[in-house]
């Protein structure tokens, strides 16, 4: 009788588990698109909260503001998108007529412009361009191709979104049911949980208007035409997740290209490569990993990892899963402590 009860109890430990997988296959091709959705309501709940407090009507304030914020993206991605349509048809016709070596002549002082470094600079950004323009072709056929894919995934992260919006204190209020902990290690998980949500999404902000910044100067270096107003486009486009200052520095170095700077386009190209992106991957662990009380090094595994789960965006998530993770195992091992305490992964808090 005793080996008929165990056996029943392994089956539905089994029959749970693998309902659970199942579940996760099925929304696996679809996670990312759940994830963004989840993110968004996070991030615009505090709007929602201010209209439901006016209009006292859930459903409706959910619906103004998802409404909003999806048209708002919309014209933003048709914008950008006819601007990168566009600005990639003149890289194209542009790189066709640009003469390298001449460029780097023009880029370089005269005792160098003759040398074997400029030769192997030039055949080095022949290279890079030619695999560039193929990219570029590529990039387009994969996008007209996903495009019912593309618009299907808007679609769930806009019923995402919304029902976040609406639900979203439900949904916690539910898990939060769920948790074994006590009530006062609870609120204190979930504080912490709110904490590195935030400081992630001020990380985003914070390396965008950095990028922004480094960009302008940039700018003003090469002798970029209206250099400020740039400036101030780059720092708002670097604070949107998905998009980043190299929607607006990449058009302004073609932009410099066709006009017929070519010294002026180069070192925009190659201060772009080597400095605007490099911002990103330097100063982002830093300033998560300060305000997360991480350390540097997890923040940058998360990022390296989410970047190729998730795509740009986890650049935001793969950090974010790692610090929970973290925070899970924390209490574990704390058990019932009232209060967590420092461990190798965490820094003191300065």
């Amino acid at each position: 009788m005793l080996e008929k009860e165990t056996f029943k109890q392994i089956l539905n430990y089994v029959l749970v588990i693998g309902l659970f997988v199942l579940a996760f296959f099925v929304i696996k091709p679809i996670i990312s698109a759940i994830i963004y959705g989840i993110l968004m309501a996070y991030i615009f709940h505090t709007p929602y909260r201010w209209t439901r407090s006016k209009l006292k009507n859930q459903t409706l304030s959910a619906l103004l503001v998802c409404v909003g914020v999806l048209l708002l993206t919309f014209v933003i991605i048709i914008l950008v998108l006819g601007s990168l349509l566009n600005q990639g048809i003149n890289f194209y016709l542009s790189m066709q007529k640009i003469n390298v070596g001449e460029a780097v002549a023009k880029a370089f002082p005269k005792f160098l412009s003759g040398s074997e470094i400029s030769s192997t600079l030039v055949n080095a950004i022949n290279n890079s361009l030619s695999k560039l323009i193929a990219d570029f072709i590529a990039s387009i056929g994969d996008f007209i191709f996903n495009l019912p894919n593309l618009v299907l995934h808007f679609l769930i992260m806009s019923f995402v979104f919304f029902f976040g919006l609406r639900d979203g204190e439900k949904a916690l209020d539910y898990f939060k049911s769920l948790s074994p902990l006590k009530k006062e290690t609870q609120n204190k998980f979930y504080k912490h949980f709110e904490d590195i949500t935030k400081s992630v999404l001020i990380g985003q902000i914070v390396v965008g208007i950095i990028q922004g910044i480094v960009a302008g100067i940039g700018y003003f270096i090469f002798g970029v035409p209206n250099a400020l107003l740039l400036t101030i486009i780059t720092i708002v486009i670097g604070v949107i997740p998905l998009i980043g200052p190299w929607l607006v520095w990449i058009p302004v170095d073609v932009y410099l290209f066709v006009i017929g700077k070519e010294g002026a386009g180069l070192g925009l190209l190659l201060y772009g490569l080597f400095l605007i992106n490099w911002v990103e991957v330097v100063m982002r662990p830093i300033i998560v990993s300060r305000r997360t009380e991480l350390n540097e090094a997890i923040v940058l595994i998360g990022m390296m990892g989410g970047i190729y789960f998730f795509g740009v965006l986890g650049l935001i998530i793969g950090p974010l899963v790692l610090a929970y993770v973290l925070l899970v195992l924390e209490l574990y091992r704390k058990h019932h402590l009232g209060e967590l305490e420092e461990t190798i992964l965490f820094k003191k808090a300065e």
